[in-house]
């Protein structure tokens, strides 16, 4: 008999390995010797052992998921247990169950961290269904749409949750771009309506601006095109090519009417310059009258009288051009502004009413200030020194009143 430490080979041929149970056969070897035997069998076992030394390194380095790990080592051990090997079997059995925590603990990671991704990837959802739905309630209708395509391919790319909260997000999600794209096509419709609405107010105004063109009634037709222009506005615009070609010929006809009346202006412009030379004339004798009228010293009736005179002559003298109208007539209304100015003067100067009001100011205010010097006296010959300075500030501020309404009454004398 042959013997190794985990078996031996009887005389017979057969080999035994040795357990925790006793000895069990694991085979013969007829044709050779024991030692070679023992070899054979006890190399299928460093075969079984390098496998486990294998199975071990890579589920402990994570290569292996934890379900391929648990498979792998259930089914090693079936090839370890009850193998036909000499070798320390059961060491190899305890070496694949001491596999079982760490596959576990493997297991619980991959659980955590697939819950990490699952909670990023919920989160990342419903930031995209947040942000579509945002969208849908406002009124980006080119910005909108594209961001909405962009968050499309957002979700397309995010891992899938738990089926029930992936459906209700993805619910929410296509339920938003249905809105938005609802909200969209009605709005341009609208808009559409409008602009074709636009389109034959535009039309109307654009056949009137050219029946206008040829028009010689320049004040009535200029304030027409005003209005006309006023509606193109209110109008709103028309589709853009057609708004482009109206817009073209409305504006084609004032540049008509008004390039006509232009023209004509200038004509007239040119004869009604004699007129204005003839006006700055008679504003050189109309301008002499400030000087006197201004100081207060002009005779008004006769400035009155020589301003008439120069008036009928201004009205006789006819238009002038247009460029010269505000300079003239504001040169002329200052001289006759002034001859107002002291007609009101002279009226208020010698306004009755005023003055019986000012020169009965002034004996009411005599009365009192006398009244308060007798008093004054009275508090003097008693002593009484409080009264006396009550009377005194009284008396002063009573004569300034007093000097007041004399010049007042004086300018009416």
């Amino acid at each position: 008999m042959t013997s190794h430490e985990w078996g031996r080979v009887a005389d017979d041929g057969t080999v035994f390995v040795r357990t925790a149970d006793g000895e069990r056969s694991v085979g013969q070897y007829p044709e050779g010797t024991p030692e070679e035997a023992l070899a054979f069998y006890t190399e299928r076992f460093a075969a079984l052992a390098f496998e486990v030394e294998l199975l071990d390194q890579r589920i402990r380095s994570g290569v292996m998921s934890p379900e391929e790990a648990a498979e792998s080592v259930k089914t090693v051990s079936a090839q370890v247990d009850g193998a036909n090997a000499v070798g320390d079997l059961a060491g190899l059995l305890a070496r694949l169950e001491a596999l079982a925590p760490v596959i576990e603990t493997q297991r619980e990671a991959k659980r955590a961290e697939k819950a990490q991704k699952q909670a990023e990837a919920r989160e990342a959802k419903e930031k995209v269904v947040a942000e579509a739905e945002k969208i849908a309630e406002g009124s980006d209708w080119r910005g909108g749409a594209n961001r909405l395509r962009d968050l499309l391919e957002q979700w397309k790319k995010i891992p899938r949750i738990d089926r029930a909260g992936d459906d209700a997000l993805w619910r929410r999600f296509s339920s938003a771009r249905t809105t938005y794209t609802r909200r969209r096509k009605a709005h341009f419709a609208e808009v559409n309506e409008k602009r074709e609405g636009a389109r034959a107010v535009k039309e109307r105004l654009v056949k009137e601006a050219e029946e206008l063109a040829g028009s010689t009634e320049w004040g009535p037709t200029a304030g027409r095109y005003r209005d006309l222009m006023q509606q193109w506005k209110a109008a709103g615009p028309a589709p853009k090519d057609v708004d482009d070609a109206l817009w073209k010929r409305f504006r084609g006809a004032q540049d008509a009417f008004f390039g006509a009346r232009d023209a004509e202006n200038a004509k007239l412009d040119e004869e009604f310059a004699a007129n204005a030379e003839v006006k700055e004339a008679l504003l050189v004798e109309a301008e002499a009258l400030l000087p006197a009228l201004q100081s207060g010293e002009a005779d008004l009736d006769a400035a009155k009288k020589a301003f008439r005179d120069i008036s009928e002559r201004w009205d006789a003298a006819g238009k002038v051009p247009r460029a010269r109208i505000k300079e003239l007539d504001g040169r002329i209304r200052v001289v006759e502004n002034a001859i107002r100015d002291r007609e009101q003067e002279q009226w208020r100067r010698s306004d009755p009413e005023k003055s019986a009001r000012a020169d009965g100011m002034v004996a009411q205010l005599r009365s009192a200030i006398e009244k308060v010097e007798a008093d004054l006296e009275k508090a003097r010959a008693a002593g009484n020194e409080r009264k006396v300075a009550e009377l005194e500030e009284n008396l002063v501020s009573r004569r300034a009143f007093l000097e007041t309404a004399e010049r007042a009454s004086a300018e009416y004398s």
